[in-house]
C-alpha cells in the first residue's frame, strides 16, 4: 500500500503540472482524476458521482505498489478528502475561481492542517521542496549506478543490487527506454514498459527491506548503449562475477515462461 499524496485545488490551478513533475521526481504513481473518469466512462458530477470518484481514487492509491501514489483531484469537499485520507495534502490555491461554476459553488477551503499550501504557479520550485522532504536519498552522496533493461527484474539483478548497495549505501537504478523496441543483438524482446519495470523492482526490493527514495531511486533514461568518459575523473567501471546459480538466471527464459503461462 502506497502513501497517498492528494494534490487538490480548483480546475486550472496547476494540479496536474505539479503532479506530473513530482511523480517523475519521486517515482510515484500518478492518478489524474479526468483520466480515471475517462477510463471508467463515468462523467457523473452529482454528489453521488463525486463521492464515487473519491472512493475510486482512494482504491487506486491503496492498490499502488509504489512508495507514493499521487491523487490529482479537485476534491472540492471535506467529505471527499476524508474518503481519500491522504498521508500528505497539497493545496494548489493559485486561483480564486475555476472554469466550472458548479465546482466553484461547492468548493470548501481546507480547514484542516495542510502539508503544503501553494499560492503561485511555481511547479519546479514546489517539486524540489516536496521531494526534499519526502526522499531521504542523498543526491550529494557517492552513488552506484545500475543501468539496464530489466525485462524483467529478477533474482540475478537483485544479487547485483546487493553488491552495488554495499559499495556506497545507495543505488540509482536506471531503466533504458526500450519497451517494444529492437535494440541490437539479444535485446530485441522488450515487452515491459517503464511503469511495469518500476513495479517489479519496487515490489522485490520492498520485500527485502529496501525503500524507494531512501536506499535507491529509479530513473527512466534514453536507450543508452555506450558509456564514455575522459581521463580518470573519479568513475569506476566494474563487472561483478557471481556463482553459477545466479549467472544461470535468464530474463529470456523468464519471458518465455510468462508467455507459455499466458501472463505476457
Amino acid at each position: 500500500m502506497a502513501n497517498i499524496i492528494l494534490v487538490m485545488g480548483l480546475p486550472g490551478s496547476g494540479k496536474s503540472t505539479l503532479s506530473n513533475k513530482l511523480a517523475q521526481k519521486i517515482g510515484a504513481d500518478h492518478f489524474r482524476s479526468d483520466e480515471i473518469r475517462a477510463k471508467y466512462n463515468d462523467w457523473d458530477f452529482s454528489e453521488s458521482g463525486r463521492r464515487r470518484q473519491a472512493e475510486r481514487m482512494k482504491k487506486l492509491g491503496d492498490e499502488s505498489r509504489k512508495t507514493y501514489a499521487i491523487c490529482d483531484f479537485i476534491c472540492p469537499k471535506k467529505d471527499y478528502r476524508n474518503i481519500i485520507n491522504p498521508k500528505y495534502t497539497i493545496w494548489m490555491d493559485t486561483i480564486a475561481k475555476g472554469r466550472y461554476e458548479d465546482t466553484n459553488e461547492i468548493f470548501e477551503k481546507p480547514d484542516n492542517k495542510l502539508d503544503y499550501h501553494f499560492k503561485e504557479f511555481k511547479s519546479d520550485e514546489y517539486t524540489k521542496i516536496i521531494a526534499k522532504d519526502l526522499i531521504q536519498f542523498d543526491w550529494k552522496k557517492p552513488t552506484v549506478q545500475m543501468l539496464g533493461r530489466w525485462q524483467p527484474w529478477h533474482d540475478g539483478h537483485y544479487a547485483l543490487f546487493e553488491r552495488c548497495y554495499q559499495k556506497t549505501g545507495q543505488v540509482v537504478i536506471q531503466v533504458r527506454d526500450v519497451e517494444g523496441s529492437t535494440r541490437g543483438f539479444d535485446q530485441e524482446d522488450n515487452p515491459f514498459d517503464f511503469e511495469k519495470v518500476c513495479e517489479n523492482i519496487n515490489q522485490h526490493l520492498n520485500s527485502k527491506g529496501f525503500t524507494h527514495g531512501k536506499e535507491f531511486i529509479i530513473q527512466l533514461v534514453p536507450n543508452i548503449v555506450n558509456i564514455t568518459y575522459g581521463r580518470k575523473v573519479g568513475y569506476k567501471l566494474e563487472e561483478e562475477s557471481f556463482e553459477e546459480k545466479i549467472t544461470k538466471i535468464s530474463a529470456t527464459k523468464i519471458r518465455e515462461k510468462l508467455r507459455k503461462d499466458g501472463k505476457l
